[in-house]
């Protein structure tokens, strides 16, 4: 048996997921960070974008958004759901975002939205190669870390804050935010941890 990937599940269930995410708003589930979002229309990258909801919202503020989703099902919902010309679709995937990185393109914000737990340690550490040199100077970028019960068919992991600031603080990203115990809107006995980088300029 191959190895798994890290989004099993995820094209089998994508028109149930589809309704899920997009049942709760940008604004209700980034409310603790929406201060730190830029003012200004920004560069932004969504990595595992999945529906779209974040991206197209980020859009609407008149923000340039790179829309990263490996999952055919999802971005082609997503693009569906909500086409838009500051959105740019990438099918790429974590940990080394071949797609993405030959670029060399840096943003102002990097979201990585409900990712992280898909990665083993390993991924993890090459993941955090691969997104940190995508934070321009000055730039931030905004992870979420999910602590519960994995769902029947997924591939996840427990991550620590710990271990996620030790990674982004030896490349040179700062902690400038750190909540635990953040409910989930849609999963019982689901909590977050949400985390914010940036790097100084």
């Amino acid at each position: 048996m191959g190895r798994r990937s890290t989004t099993d599940g995820y094209a089998w269930q994508a028109p149930d997921l589809l309704r899920q995410y997009e049942s709760i708003t940008f604004a209700n589930a980034h409310r603790a960070i929406l201060h730190l979002i830029p003012r200004e229309p920004s560069d932004v990258v969504d990595i595992g974008a999945g529906t779209g909801r974040d991206a197209a919202a980020l859009a609407e503020m008149g923000h340039r958004v790179v829309a990263v989703e490996p999952t055919a099902e999802m971005r082609r919902g997503g693009m569906a759901l909500h086409p838009s010309p500051r959105i740019e679709w990438l099918d790429d995937s974590l940990p080394d975002l071949a797609r993405l990185t030959v670029r060399r393109q840096t943003f102002d914000l990097v979201m990585l939205t409900a990712v992280w737990m898909h990665l083993d340690k390993g991924q993890r550490r090459r993941a955090m190669t691969t997104v940190s040199p995508l934070v321009r100077k000055g730039g931030m970028m905004s992870l979420t870390l999910r602590h519960g019960p994995v769902p029947t068919g997924r591939r996840m992991f427990e991550v620590s804050a710990e271990e996620t600031i030790g990674l982004a603080a030896a490349r040179g990203l700062a902690k400038v935010l750190e909540l635990e115990a953040q409910p989930s809107l849609r999963q019982v006995g689901v909590t977050w941890t949400r985390l914010v980088f940036k790097r100084e300029a």
